[in-house]
């Protein structure tokens, strides 16, 4: 994406193992259904190693509704 991680704004997180890690807020444009929103973005510099992350609550899951078909293969996103 060519982001510097390191110009983001710094936060830190812990997941399950409750060592904190840095990660860095990036402002981005991401275009949903041919529209287009821009969101903050938390970047996980280690992320790569352990697979892929689930997108953020702020900036995707409060402006959409999410519906998720494990059966189906299916997501379905509605803009609130």
């Amino acid at each position: 994406m060519g982001v510097n991680l390191a110009d983001g704004q710094k936060q830190n997180v812990a997941g399950l193992t409750g060592i904190a890690e840095p990660y860095y807020i990036h402002s981005v444009t991401i275009v949903v259904g041919g529209w287009k929103y821009k969101i903050n973005v938390g970047f996980l510099e280690n992320m790569g190693d352990f697979g892929y992350g689930v997108v953020g609550q702020k900036g995707f899951f409060d402006i959409f509704v999410v519906k998720f078909d494990l059966i189906k293969e299916e997501i379905e996103l509605k803009q609130r």
